[in-house]
């Protein structure tokens, strides 16, 4: 089958020997996001982990839908789509498995992922295709203006919701979890080392990959995620999962996570009570664990999450279905649309 698509792919230019640089992603167009908003930052890092991926320009291509997340292709140098409001799932589903040899990245937004497009999201996650996602949440509609969206705490003023939201935030990691993904993240913006290695985890899995970065919207939410970001509040009040290590946090690492049951309660590392050998260890590996530190998340008095809560195996969507259609040739051969087309009841409307 010949098309357009199949011929640009042709014609782009070999992969190179040559070491790529984050400059290489760099696209020539002028980054349009308001001074100071947290999109800088996520731009920034994902194209100096890029060339730490080892996959050509050429085969990369990022979707995206509508919102302020959503001129992220412009400004990568790779194929891109900015698709409709909601459908960047949709798009980057049939695109990858059309084409499962490209790596394909979504990038939305808490609005344009979890309420237009939250239908699309939960299915994406369910059918584990080998595509990377980045869900920037910063709690509001910054694109139209400052409304209140699926993020936004309860009871938040804004220009839709001028006596208070009555809806209960959607827990990104949790939304994920349970719609059975293979690899869930929490990644900060203002936190670049973190994010560059959660983004490269995140394009070594096999599968879908969520990653929720918190992004700072500092025109119509600013400061909406600086307890967990900022140097004075950020050791009190965010837990770093690491992969066999317990949960530790506090700027004197004195503070720890413990399970009573299975509830996680804060304890002091101070007085003898608890040590380190009390405390919960993060294994990204198990799937109730990851429940578990997910609904942490908006618990009085609990520490905010960050790190990757989930990283398991299984079998990639493409890869099933060109089995499946592999084994349906085979037992019924290529097939014939015309053939088709033709059989059983037919007519002819004069």
């Amino acid at each position: 089958m010949s098309t357009l698509v199949e011929e640009i792919l042709k014609a782009a230019p070999p992969a190179s020997d040559q070491k790529m640089t984050a400059k290489d992603f760099q696209s020539d167009q002028d980054v349009r996001w308001c001074p100071g908003c947290g999109d800088y930052s996520i731009l920034a890092q994902t194209q100096r982990v890029m060339p730490d991926v080892g996959i050509p320009r050429h085969q990369m291509v990022f979707i995206s839908g509508i919102g302020c997340s959503s001129r992220f292709p412009y400004y990568m140098n790779t194929y891109g789509f900015h698709g409709i409001h909601g459908r960047a799932t949709a798009i980057a589903s049939g695109l990858k498995m059309a084409r499962p040899d490209l790596s394909v990245w979504v990038v939305t937004g808490d609005g344009d992922g979890l309420s237009i497009g939250g239908n699309h999201m939960i299915h994406i996650l369910r059918r584990n295709l080998d595509i990377n996602i980045l869900l920037f949440n910063n709690q509001i509609y910054g694109l139209t203006k400052g409304q209140y969206s699926p993020t936004s705490e309860k009871g938040k003023i804004t220009k839709s919701t001028p006596y208070g939201s009555l809806d209960y935030p959607f827990n990104p990691a949790a939304l994920a979890l349970g719609s059975s993904a293979t690899f869930v993240a929490r990644t900060l913006d203002r936190d670049p080392k973190h994010m560059q290695y959660t983004i490269k985890r995140a394009a070594e899995h096999k599968g879908t990959s969520f990653v929720e970065i918190y992004q700072n919207c500092n025109v119509f939410n600013d400061g909406a995620f600086f307890q967990f970001t900022e140097k004075d509040t950020k050791d009190d009040s965010v837990v770093f999962l690491e992969h066999g290590k317990p949960l530790v946090f506090g700027k004197e690492k004195d503070k720890g996570i413990r399970l009573n049951g299975f509830s996680p309660e804060v304890v002091s590392l101070k007085d003898g009570k608890w040590s380190v050998n009390d405390l919960l260890v993060h294994n990204e590996k198990d799937t109730t664990l990851s429940f578990i530190l997910a609904d942490m998340t908006y618990k009085p008095g609990i520490p905010r999450p960050v790190g990757i809560f989930l990283a398991i195996d299984r079998p990639v969507y493409e890869e099933e279905m060109a089995r499946q259609i592999a084994f349906a040739k085979e037992k019924r051969g290529e097939g014939d649309m015309v053939k088709l087309l033709n059989s059983g009841d037919t007519w002819v409307v004069q």
